[in-house]
């Protein structure tokens, strides 16, 4: 029975190769038999295939930016295709392209989602979540984020790996919520036995909602005791809109507690301005109270009831004139002077 090896990723068993004959061996039948024998010990030494399932879930996502985004938002974007087997790339859409163009281009990758990251302003970061073609989608405002680059945590994951995924109670408790769970699966989830992942869990994304926004991490699961250690990276999502089509279409919810980052920075803006008025109405008092005449109070004659007069000094009349003082620098002055004028007068005995 000849000897089976199989390959990498748990397909199917091949043949393998049978071994080649030597001269030596043409006349020895005993040998050929041993031979068959190791080979077929050496089968039953390999293991068998580590996934024998079909691959049915074909899911596969689409990331991707528009033009003008930033280092950060690139590292992210490289970051989530590492940790997404199932996800594909593209280049870089002009902004002044509209949305829907995004179906037929994640229909010309045959992927049925897609995550598009949108920048604004060169400072402002959107990213969509959309069912292809058909929809529901939603769009988000980034905020906080942090890259594996830039984390330097020291959790690590198998690249590959299937993750589990974590979701906060709170979740079930509203309907929009419910919408984006379900939707959050199906991204981020990587399909089994695809073709490029790993039969190995041993990481898990966490989405908890806080302050009416979705928290993302990344953990590793430690084998020994099962603890978190941080891989990354992590961003904060804070939902605008639902919408009914992808990228488009009838709003199904819309988020009250959402504020733009123009009003936001608006906002700043008007308290910084408002303490420097009051600054300078502070300033502008002062001024005026300066320039106010002052208020003279009456003597009062209690005042000056612990107030012990100075001992009298007896006046002293000089009859006789002082001295003058003797300037020592003039004095100098007119010895140099004496002195140069002679100087001068020998020097011009000598010419003569």
């Amino acid at each position: 029975m000849a000897a089976t090896k199989r390959k990498r990723r748990g397909d199917l068993e091949v043949q393998a190769k049978k071994p080649k004959k030597n001269r030596k061996d043409a006349g020895q039948p005993a040998k050929q038999a041993d031979v068959a024998k190791e080979a077929e010990e050496e089968k039953d030494r390999i293991p068998g295939p580590v996934c024998k399932g079909k691959w049915k879930n074909k899911e596969r996502i689409l990331i991707f930016s528009s033009r003008g985004i930033n280092f950060r938002t690139r590292h992210l974007m490289q970051d989530l295709r590492m940790l997404m087997p199932h996800s594909k790339a593209d280049t870089k859409m002009d902004r002044k392209d509209k949305l829907f163009v995004i179906n037929e281009v994640c229909e010309m990758k045959n992927c049925n989602k897609c995550i598009y990251f949108e920048a604004k302003k060169k400072q402002d970061l959107y990213m969509w979540l959309s069912n292809s073609p058909h929809g529901p989608s939603a769009k988000f405002l980034v905020q906080n984020i942090h890259t594996l680059a830039e984390l330097k945590m020291t959790g690590n994951c198998l690249k590959g790996s299937r993750p589990l995924l974590s979701f906060d109670p709170a979740f079930d408790d509203l309907p929009h919520y419910a919408l984006l769970k379900e939707f959050l699966i199906q991204i981020f989830s990587t399909p089994r036995y695809h073709p490029k992942s790993q039969p190995f869990v041993d990481h898990v994304f966490t989405f908890t909602i806080l302050d009416n926004r979705i928290w993302f991490r990344n953990f590793q699961i430690i084998e020994e005791d099962a603890a978190l250690v941080e891989i990354g990276p992590r961003f904060v999502l804070n939902l605008i809109k639902i919408f009914q089509g992808s990228f488009g279409g009838p709003t199904l919810y819309e988020n009250p507690h959402y504020q733009s980052p123009n009003m936001h920075r608006r906002v700043v803006r008007s308290i910084t301005a408002a303490k420097y008025r009051e600054k300078q109405q502070v300033k502008d008092v002062q001024k005026l109270r300066k320039k106010e005449p002052k208020t003279i109070l009456p003597h009062d004659p209690t005042a000056d009831v612990f107030v012990t007069p100075a001992e009298e000094k007896p006046i002293e009349v000089q009859w006789v004139k002082p001295e003058p003082k003797v300037d020592l620098k003039a004095r100098k002055r007119r010895i140099y002077k004496r002195h140069r004028k002679l100087q001068q007068k020998m020097s011009r005995g000598g010419a003569k």
